[in-house]
């Protein structure tokens, strides 16, 4: 294992002090952005959904190494511009993990209630029986009621573990790797070889 991502990490340029470097290269600066949000500032604006599942995949891909980012344009941005790039790729992944947390959060609310409404059906059907004459077989509404929710519970149960094991990790880790990319530093350098960030996405995936 430590073989394959020392060979993934060679795919990388590095700085001088040995950190990855995930480079991003785009004619104009405007190209980061999404189309429908052009006019806002740039320290508020949404980044491009290409460029956000490239920056994420590129540190799913390198691990727990260290990283900066690297913007290229065609021309050099006055240090003012740099400076918004900077602070907006900050903002946007900021509030992108702030979202992946609420979702995890809602996503706990929403198990832990199926649990509990899962445990108290199953007591139910366990208890019923207890104090009130049901028979064992046939097609009684009493014993219906109780195969319901015996049925209704264990389907609530398994929907609650379901929902907890299988969204859980996924999200955690997410709200991780955009808590990086907002730390991350970010730097510019001069465009040798132009290319869209949408060519840049394919080429790294």
């Amino acid at each position: 294992m430590a073989q394959v991502k020392t060979g993934i990490l060679d795919r990388y340029a590095r700085t001088e002090e040995g950190r990855v470097v995930i480079d991003v290269s785009a004619p104009r600066v405007e190209d980061l952005y999404a189309d429908f949000d052009k006019k806002a500032p740039y320290h508020r604006k949404d980044l491009d959904d290409d460029l956000v599942e490239y920056l994420a995949g590129c540190v799913q891909e390198i691990g727990r190494a260290d990283f900066v980012i690297r913007f290229a344009f065609d021309q050099q941005p006055e240090d003012v511009l740099m400076e918004e790039v900077r602070s907006g790729v900050n903002f946007f992944f900021i509030y992108q993990r702030e979202l992946e947390l609420a979702a995890i959060r809602k996503m706990l609310q929403v198990s832990f209630m199926l649990l509990l409404s899962g445990l108290v059906m199953l007591a139910a059907s366990l208890w019923l029986p207890g104090q009130f004459e049901i028979p064992d077989a046939g097609a009684a509404p009493s014993r219906i009621l109780v195969e319901g929710l015996t049925i209704a519970a264990w389907v609530a149960i398994w929907e609650a573990l379901v929902r907890f094991l299988m969204d859980w990790t996924p999200k955690i880790r997410r709200a991780r790797r955009f808590r990086r990319i907002a730390s991350a530093p970010v730097v510019f350098t001069p465009a040798r070889d132009p290319v869209d960030i949408a060519a840049t996405s394919r080429s790294q995936r």
